[in-house]
């Protein structure tokens, strides 16, 4: 508790590079599940020669690129501490993978990336950072290139689920009310409505996929989706998209899975 305490008080790149050591013990690490089934969804939009695991973390991420892309993959994140885990930990017996530290908002790369993928990072982003954001993935994509993250279906209002993100954003929000420098990090503010819009304002062609390893909630639509943003140069995957319902909800707080 003291630990996270002293991280909470910090900048978000020091408050990560402190928990960095750790970070793969917590439940803020995006779950082995998540990434095998984001894995499965991509895996028949390919082939993909480049990759790039946006906000890396200890590279959760990078590990499914190594399996998708042929060429070479990029890992990308501004923690210097998490890069540091990140290149003890992975271990590619494909292509060759690369660290760079950098800041989401400002890509120091070329439009060298075939796909582009990112877990759980969302929350360190305000609403009005998303244009900036969603233009450099935009940036930094070959044609037909393809940008994809999974979203989990906002719970229900009134559930557990639904009280456990308030309470966590409104703490934060008291936090960097009173405290500096603020550490930005809130679940309920990446909405699929806006986030959806940000996207096609940037130049990309929107697809949702369900995710079925998760089940799907009492209404039938699915508890976890792929959003799969992709320029419009590029062929649409095979099967085509689903449009999961509940998932899709414009006004509904869909939450990233968890930083990774």
């Amino acid at each position: 508790m003291r630990e996270l305490a002293v991280q909470a008080l910090s900048s978000v790149p020091r408050g990560y590079d402190l928990l960095a050591p750790k970070f793969d013990h917590t439940p803020f690490r995006t779950p082995d599940a998540v990434l095998d089934a984001v894995e499965s969804a991509l895996r028949p939009m390919g082939p993909f020669a480049t990759g790039l695991d946006l906000c890396c973390g200890t590279g959760a991420g990078t590990g499914v690129l190594t399996r998708l892309c042929g060429e070479h993959v990029t890992g990308a994140d501004f923690s210097a501490g998490m890069l540091d885990v990140a290149r003890e930990r992975i271990r590619s017996d494909g292509p060759p993978v690369s660290w760079v530290r950098a800041d989401a908002r400002a890509l120091p790369f070329a439009p060298a990336f075939d796909l582009v993928v990112s877990f759980g990072a969302f929350g360190h982003f305000l609403p009005r950072e998303l244009p900036g954001l969603f233009a450099q993935v935009r940036s930094v994509l070959r044609p037909g290139g393809r940008f994809a993250f999974p979203l989990v279906a906002p719970p229900r209002p009134g559930s557990r689920g639904y009280w456990a993100l308030l309470g966590f954003d409104t703490v934060m929000r008291v936090r960097n009310a009173l405290w500096r420098p603020p550490f930005v990090m809130y679940y309920r503010t990446f909405r699929l409505g806006d986030v959806r819009r940000e996207l096609v304002q940037a130049g990309f062609r929107v697809e949702l996929y369900a995710l079925p390893e998760f089940g799907r909630r009492r209404d039938g639509s699915p508890r976890v989706c792929l959003v799969v943003a992709r320029t419009p140069d590029g062929p649409a995957a095979p099967g085509g998209p689903t449009e999961p319902d509940g998932a899709a909800e414009p006004d509904g707080p869909g939450g990233p899975v968890s930083r990774g």
